[in-house]
């Protein structure tokens, strides 16, 4: 069985970081410098690239200023569902 297929995700994802950097009216040199990195990982985190690695991202989100939007969009506790099976955090391991 393959693998559950996160394309258009990603794609979605990278489109979301490019308006971001357009709405902030910032160029990517700017935004790649910010975060350390180069224009051409910049690209392909915009352009849904899974080959980028999580603390690129995490650098680009950072940049952007919206880091720590993201990390509480995640938060299990931030869902009614996460809120009604909060006893499950406590858990070592998920199973």
């Amino acid at each position: 069985m393959s693998g559950y297929r996160i394309e258009r995700e990603l794609t979605e994802l990278g489109e979301n970081v490019r308006g971001w950097r357009m709405v902030l009216g910032l160029k990517a040199q700017q935004v790649s410098e910010r975060a350390g990195i180069s224009r051409a990982t910049l690209y392909k985190i915009e352009k849904g690239d899974p080959g980028v690695s999580y603390g690129s991202v995490a650098q680009v989100l950072r940049a952007l200023g919206i880091l720590e939007q993201t990390v509480t969009a995640t938060d299990p506790l931030g869902s009614d569902i996460g809120r009604l099976r909060a006893e499950r955090l406590s858990r070592r391991r998920a199973r």
